[in-house]
């Protein structure tokens, strides 16, 4: 990764476009999670677009997610579903998937890892 620290997560990633790669590959292993795939929706198409808006924002880009829902929230908003320990390290495992197939740098890997962990092991409720 770029030690630059004027260049975001956003922009390394690719911006948008990135973005949505690393999305687009996230979810299906999402889905076909034995812990994770009961929790969301069949039509997984709707999350993806929220995500897509969040990590923008979240990895430095432009405040998409605000613009359209206001702020995050992101615990209040995950409260009504069961998030557990062993779910939050599912949901980064399937993460570090997705990123190995959709980001060649290995130091921008770990960067957007550990720059997830923190909200994972927010969200947990139970």
């Amino acid at each position: 990764m770029n030690t630059d620290h004027s260049v975001t997560i956003y922009e390394a990633l690719g911006g948008e476009e990135g973005v949505w790669r690393l999305v687009e590959a996230f979810y299906p292993k999402v889905q076909a999670d034995p812990l994770l795939g009961p929790i969301f929706p069949e039509d997984i198409t709707p999350v993806m677009e929220k995500q897509l808006l969040f990590l923008s924002q979240f990895f430095g880009g432009p405040p998409l997610y605000t613009e359209r829902y206001g702020h995050p929230m992101m615990r209040a908003r995950h409260l009504p579903f069961p998030v557990t320990l062993e779910r939050a390290n599912a949901w980064l495992a399937c993460m570090k998937r997705a990123l190995d197939e959709t980001v060649s740098d290995p130091a921008l890997r770990e960067a957007v890892l550990e720059r997830l962990k923190a909200p994972a092991y927010h969200f947990i409720n139970q």
